[in-house]
């Protein structure tokens, strides 16, 4: 058991729970995950570390409630425990001085971004940050990022925060100005990564996604993971989860990602249907 020190929602839906995981904390490096079960009946989901404090001994992981187990899991609070904790998992972000450095995170991939983000600028890169949500109320990480990036840059879709556009609008628009970048890194849904390296690959810019697979054992062995790079099979836990976007098969994890989409849409009903349940309950109790 693993017990949450603290938890706070820092966007609609999407909630920042920091825990104590002290071996974890120890090892774990930037791009890497663990693996999740709220309780002893749960499905195995992975989340990324987004930080970790050594001395406090503690991990952080902000989850987006979507499905039944996030939204499981963003029922629990402060001084709760959750039951399986895996980690560290995948391989860590290829850090080194490339020279600048795009970080682009696409709503809650702002999290994973961000300790690739930090690891960077420690190799001593000049790092520019892209963090894109779909109102201002989605945008998250906004203040960390500015602490650890030389220029950081918002954008939303409906323009009520910053630039208005898509983080690919404003990538463009750093090309354009010529700006020289050395590399790009982009996290957050499907379209928006397979969006960017579309962006990048005419101008041949380096560029790394992380992908977001269905998974379930983290260790390769079950294979629900797998996808495809440069017209290979690769098991996303072991052999990733960052690889070249310009030889990921976008269109294949996306099609894989919707092959439980009917038994996800019945369990979140099971699960509303409980929650609204329980809360019947306690207003009739009162």
């Amino acid at each position: 058991m693993y017990k949450i020190v603290s938890a706070e929602f820092i966007a609609p839906n999407v909630k920042k729970f920091i825990i104590e995981a002290p071996k974890i904390a120890r090892k774990r490096q930037a791009g890497q995950f663990v693996i999740i079960r709220v309780n002893d009946n749960g499905e195995r989901i992975p989340l990324t570390i987004s930080d970790a404090n050594i001395n406090e001994g503690t991990i952080t992981i902000i989850v987006q409630g979507i499905g039944k187990t996030t939204k499981e899991l963003n029922d629990l609070e402060s001084g709760e425990y959750i039951h399986d904790l895996v980690g560290p998992l995948g391989k860590p972000s290829h850090i080194e001085k490339f020279g600048t450095a795009i970080s682009i995170g696409g709503g809650v991939g702002t999290a994973i971004a961000y300790p690739t983000a930090v690891a960077l600028k420690q190799a001593g890169n000049y790092t520019i940050s892209i963090i894109g949500g779909r109102s201002k109320d989605f945008v998250i990480l906004e203040d960390e990022m500015n602490k650890v990036c030389d220029e950081v840059f918002v954008t939303t879709d409906d323009g009520s925060y910053g630039y208005p556009g898509f983080v690919t609008t404003k990538l463009q628009e750093l090309i354009d100005a010529k700006r020289k970048i050395d590399l790009v890194l982009a996290i957050g849904p499907i379209p928006m990564m397979k969006a960017v390296a579309e962006v990048t690959r005419k101008y041949k810019i380096k560029t790394v996604v992380s992908l977001n697979p269905i998974m379930v054992d983290g260790t390769g062995m079950c294979g629900g993971c797998r996808a495809t790079v440069d017209n290979k099979t690769v098991f996303v836990c072991v052999d990733g989860p960052e690889f070249d976007a310009h030889k990921v098969d976008f269109e294949t994890l996306e099609r894989r990602n919707r092959t439980y989409r009917e038994d996800e849409r019945l369990a979140l009903e099971t699960h509303t249907c409980k929650s609204e349940t329980a809360v019947l309950k306690t207003a009739n109790e009162l």
